[in-house]
């Protein structure tokens, strides 16, 4: 394979994949903050039954292959079904590689002849607690998408800084007159935040006006939550207990 040198990482085709039937709405989702995106895009893949197009790959990247069901695949892939595609990364990179990401993905999403592009993320909640709703947050390259924001009642950015693959792609598709739409949902980067990821699918489904089963994500928000429960009581009855301040006057004599 030949060194890196354009702007984007190579996407390589499977020896099946049809690229006459791209088109529709693109959605991507990395391994960032909360493993929000990863797993939203894990679950469209699954839920919808969306076939394997094609792998990124790059000499730079880790010589791994993660095991779905008995099957080897690259970390880096991309899908297609009907009238939808999705990129996932299912591994983290370090930031130095989110331009590289950010082009990889633009180029997929241009070629491809996608009409939009909605990227999923994380954004880090104020109150780490487990909690049973979060907020959703979306900022979109044109006025019609964040039109569209806001007929699904999906709150707006209307202040601030998106940062990482997200906020390069929107900033992005701002300027080269792309429809970018991000949609960001706050989660606790703690763990795998699966609950997270469910409350921006159902961000998804309204944006695209299209039913996305969402049981799964919510059986897997629940067990994640449980063990995380777990953890922290255990954790807790095995601390050691706070020195008691009445105890400590006087009943060390000191020595002159």
């Amino acid at each position: 394979m030949e060194e890196y040198t354009s702007g984007a990482y190579p996407l390589v085709l499977h020896a099946d994949a049809d690229p006459s039937g791209l088109g529709g709405t693109a959605i991507c989702g990395f391994s960032t903050v909360g493993s929000v995106g990863v797993i939203a895009t894990s679950h469209l893949i699954k839920t919808l039954e969306l076939s394997p197009m094609g792998t990124v790959m790059h000499p730079k990247f880790p010589a791994i292959a993660l095991i779905h069901d008995s099957v080897p695949k690259h970390p880096v892939r991309v899908y297609q079904g009907d009238g939808l595609g999705v990129f996932t990364s299912e591994i983290q990179f370090p930031s130095e590689n989110d331009v590289y990401f950010g082009e990889t993905v633009m180029e997929w999403f241009t070629r491809g002849g996608f009409d939009r592009l909605i990227i999923i993320d994380g954004v880090v909640s104020n109150d780490l607690g487990i909690k049973e709703e979060s907020d959703l947050w979306g900022v979109a390259s044109t006025g019609t998408s964040r039109t569209q924001l806001e007929d699904a009642g999906i709150q707006q950015i209307q202040q601030g800084i998106v940062a990482g693959i997200a906020g390069y792609l929107i900033a992005e598709g701002e300027r080269r007159g792309l429809d970018v739409t991000a949609l960001l949902a706050e989660c606790n980067p703690m763990y795998p935040d699966a609950r997270a990821a469910l409350i921006a699918v159902e961000g998804l489904s309204e944006l695209m006006d299209r039913e996305i089963p969402v049981q799964g994500l919510l059986d897997d928000a629940r067990n994640i939550e449980e063990r995380v429960r777990e953890a922290f009581e255990r954790a807790h009855s095995m601390a050691l207990p706070a020195p008691d301040s009445d105890d400590d006057e006087d009943d060390v004599p000191m020595v002159f």
